[in-house]
């Protein structure tokens, strides 16, 4: 980014900046567009339209709700994400923490983070340096050094909302707004699932929607969700607030999955019928989808080989269970798909 330019261009190390920044831009943006564009999306909004019954007679009244139901409200809340926070963190430091002032009232907050991004920088961190920088003496480090190990530092809840005392005034009511608003992310987005994972289950099973299993189905990740926070993640402060970013990486990995399936239902003349695209919309819409499955390939191969985080509270990286989870998938899916066409044919 255009801001961080003349902070990396002062460093003792412009190289290992330059690689460091752009890995976190990268892996950011790939959390934020399976986030944005997820399994969820493609996996609801079809079975909602069939389960209320909207045919092809409800085509424009289906696009009006995607509208001013999902789309509008997405573009209005990142939106403010986005701003607020360029506004207060983009290539913005605490000065407390480099020397250039008194501390502030996030300065003890980041302390911590910003003591593990210089020490993974000097190569003195336990973990040692991510981009595999040799070890350098303290007194190697620059203000600029100093300044960028604050800038890179990932704000937790405590920071953000922080941050937002600036805006309303108060600290009591920045702390409010932003619980709020947490919790309100946290309870919508675990009613999508919890309705997902309902019509996943009845479609496993064969069993009929609103019917018992689909209840059972429907509870399912309310309950692993309360016992994985109480049992696995709760008691590891640091893995709560982010774990948000190996949880959309997994929706990154399945993302291209739904891509392909849906070409190949657009493209298979037995399941549209007389309702399959011909000349050059069908052209076209081939061009689409074949370039947003590459993309989603591409990124959900990038999400999994740079992944460089560690199962909270270990040394153990992800990334070869990520691996062999993905590996152990795409065998699965063969074999399945495999043994229901010999059976169909028998």
């Amino acid at each position: 980014a255009e801001q961080l330019r003349p902070y990396i261009a002062a460093s003792s190390d412009p190289d290992y900046w330059t690689r460091h920044i752009v890995t976190i831009q990268r892996n950011t943006m790939i959390t934020a567009a399976a986030t944005a564009v997820g399994i969820n999306m493609t996996f609801l909004l079809p079975y909602s339209m069939l389960r209320k019954g909207w045919d092809k007679a409800f085509r424009g009244l289906a696009t009006f709700d995607l509208a001013t139901g999902l789309f509008v409200p997405f573009l209005l809340a990142t939106s403010c994400v986005v701003i607020a926070a360029a506004s207060q963190f983009h290539a913005q430091y605490d000065p407390g923490l480099v020397g250039e002032g008194g501390p502030t009232a996030i300065t003890e907050k980041l302390q911590k983070d910003y003591d593990k991004n210089l020490g993974a920088f000097t190569g003195s961190a336990p973990s040692g340096s991510p981009d595999g920088a040799a070890p350098r003496a303290e007194d190697s480090v620059n203000l600029a050094d100093r300044q960028l190990a604050v800038m890179t530092i990932k704000s937790d809840s405590g920071a953000l909302a922080i941050s937002l005392e600036n805006v309303t005034g108060n600290k009591t009511v920045a702390q409010y707004v932003f619980g709020i608003g947490v919790v309100g992310m946290a309870i919508s987005t675990i009613i999508i699932l919890m309705l997902i994972n309902g019509f996943t289950f009845t479609e496993a099973l064969g069993a009929q929607n609103a019917g018992v299993m689909h209840r059972v189905g429907s509870y399912m990740p309310a309950f692993t969700g309360a016992l994985g926070f109480l049992l696995i993640w709760g008691p590891i402060p640091e893995s709560r607030f982010w774990f948000a970013i190996p949880t959309s990486r997994i929706g990154m990995m399945l993302l291209p999955i739904a891509y392909i399936t849906f070409f190949m239902m657009m493209n298979n003349r037995k399941l549209m019928g007389e309702s399959i695209m011909t000349g050059g919309k069908k052209a076209a819409v081939n061009i689409v989808m074949v370039a947003a499955i590459f993309v989603a390939t591409f990124g959900s191969a990038l999400a999994i080989w740079e992944t460089k985080m560690n199962i909270p509270g270990t040394e153990q990286s992800v990334r070869p269970f990520l691996i062999g989870g993905a590996i152990a998938f795409i065998a699965l899916a063969v074999i399945v798909q495999a043994t229901r066409t010999s059976s169909s044919k028998a």
